[in-house]
């Protein structure tokens, strides 16, 4: 059956078979049902680990979260056309911004309305860039102001692990981080991809074993408090139902809640972007018309998941990475995977077994997740050849990356403080901005002067090499990535 127009139907790729070495299955393909389940389950096992941890760190209902991601997927998959097949998880983006709005005081209905706020300016920022093109995002947020805000969204969480989770139990807490770190680094094909999740099960273990061994544990609880406690707690497990729509949340919307949420979007979009031309490099199809419409997707299914509780979304790369290796594209696996995330958010018993993860587990878990957060900010940087020795790109990250992770704030108001990641993102873009837009006018040449400086006769002239020097920076895609090339903006000087 072929797919329509919004992407559902797919006609049968040859006879149904596993394809041949080399060949692979296009978006609008499937291959027999029972083998599109089974790359379905797959596609679920791969972004498992993170669409429910990340929930739990931020003190959102897991079990919700992994409901809300199979349906956030069903809207990403109609509004692209299925011309872009991605499992659309939890996002670790707004990770940072909700611990800045828990510290402030600020409560889960706060935190799903400043997500809610979030999604609904990425979804419109999608339908511009739908109209417009994409050019206007990799104009606004080139490499180097994108790879600082990630950066700072990873590196900002620090004091969380190190006051909130590390604590409750310190040796699970490193026993987690070392499985966690083995498992990623020495595993192999998906197991490898799971790693977060095996260190999970690891820690889950570990924790039970110490309690049967050991007695209960004194020390500082979920709530900070010092008490005499088990590490694994069972009982709402066993009190729950098999089957039941998980507990709802509605929203709550705060104006300085919001401005810590709004720069997360810079990682969000920039996360869609990198996915939607490695989908189109993988898949040979040019996806620049669908990065819009992307975008808009993944704003509008964030907010349809917060807006009832849920944790925000995004493209998953462990499901890309799946893509990868079996070269099988098809959209039908990802229906699947989003069928089964769904009932797995139907059974309560599966929330509340979430809800016992103890906080030393977490705290191993999130030491490795939060530095790989802000480590990809780097490997912008380093993907897209940022000159730091250009001032425009050192000093305005300089100053962005200090505010943002040093928790600097900027009071406003007796009832308003920018602090935080939102600090820092609004210094490193506005520096950043301001800094390249002096700099481009002084460089630029006044009319009817040339902007070499004269030349002394006895000087001699650059090699012909050197006088083809590249362009000054500018920012250009290439290889499916914003790439920016740097080069000196004032001819070499003489010898």
């Amino acid at each position: 059956m072929p797919a329509n127009r919004f992407g559902v139907g797919w006609t049968v790729h040859g006879d149904g078979r596993p394809p041949a070495p080399g060949v692979s299955v296009r978006p609008d393909e499937r291959l027999s049902w029972p083998l599109t389940a089974a790359l379905g389950m797959q596609h679920v096992v791969a972004m498992f680990g993170a669409t429910f941890v990340f929930p739990t760190v931020m003190g959102l209902n897991a079990n919700l979260a992994v409901m809300m991601s199979g349906l956030a997927t069903v809207v990403f998959l109609l509004v692209t056309k299925g011309k872009v097949p991605s499992y659309l998880g939890t996002s670790a983006a707004f990770v940072g911004a909700v611990a800045a709005i828990r510290a402030g005081g600020g409560d889960t209905p706060t935190v799903l309305g400043a997500i809610v706020i979030s999604g609904l300016v990425m979804a419109g920022i999608g339908l511009l860039v739908h109209f417009i093109g994409p050019r206007v995002i990799h104009r606004l947020f080139p490499p180097a102001v994108s790879g600082a805000v990630v950066l700072l969204i990873g590196f900002n969480l620090a004091p969380v692990v190190a006051h909130t989770y590390w604590p409750q139990d310190q040796w699970v807490a490193l026993a987690t981080t070392a499985v966690v770190i083995a498992a990623s680094a020495l595993l192999r094909g998906v197991w490898a991809r799971i790693g977060v999740f095996l260190g999970l099960l690891f820690g889950f273990a570990s924790s039970w074993l110490l309690d049967l061994l050991t007695g209960p544990l004194t020390g500082p609880d979920a709530t900070g408090k010092v008490t005499e406690h088990y590490r694994v707690d069972l009982s709402g497990v066993t009190g729950a139902d098999w089957f039941g729509l998980p507990q709802l949340h509605e929203p709550a919307f705060q104006t300085s809640a919001v401005l810590l949420a709004l720069p997360a979007l810079i990682a969000l979009i920039a996360e869609n972007t990198g996915h939607v031309k490695a989908v189109a490099e993988m898949t040979g199809t040019d996806l620049d018309s669908s990065m819009g419409r992307a975008i808009a997707a993944d704003g509008m299914a964030t907010a349809m998941s917060s807006a009832v509780g849920g944790a925000p979304t995004t493209t998953f790369a462990e499901n890309i990475g799946v893509m990868t290796a079996t070269r099988v594209y098809s959209t039908a696996a990802y229906w699947v995977a989003a069928t089964v995330a769904v009932l797995f958010g139907l059974c309560p018993k599966f929330g509340a077994l979430v809800a016992a993860v103890p906080g030393g587990v977490l705290g191993g878990i999130t030491v490795v997740l939060y530095g790989m957060i802000g480590l990809m900010g780097a490997q912008i940087w380093i993907t897209n050849r940022v000159d730091f020795t250009d001032p425009v790109n050192l000093l305005s990250i300089a100053a962005g990356a200090v505010m943002g992770i040093g928790g600097v704030s900027l009071q406003l108001s007796d009832s308003f403080t920018i602090t935080g990641i939102a600090l820092g993102t609004i210094a490193t873009l506005l520096t950043y901005h301001f800094l390249r837009f002096c700099k481009n006018r002084t460089a630029a040449p006044e009319p009817g002067t040339t902007s070499e400086p004269p030349r002394s006769r006895t000087a001699r002239r650059p090699p012909r090499s050197v006088e083809r020097a590249a362009p000054p920076e500018q920012s250009r895609l290439c290889g499916g990535e914003l790439k920016c090339s740097a080069a000196p903006s004032h001819p070499p000087a003489e010898r």
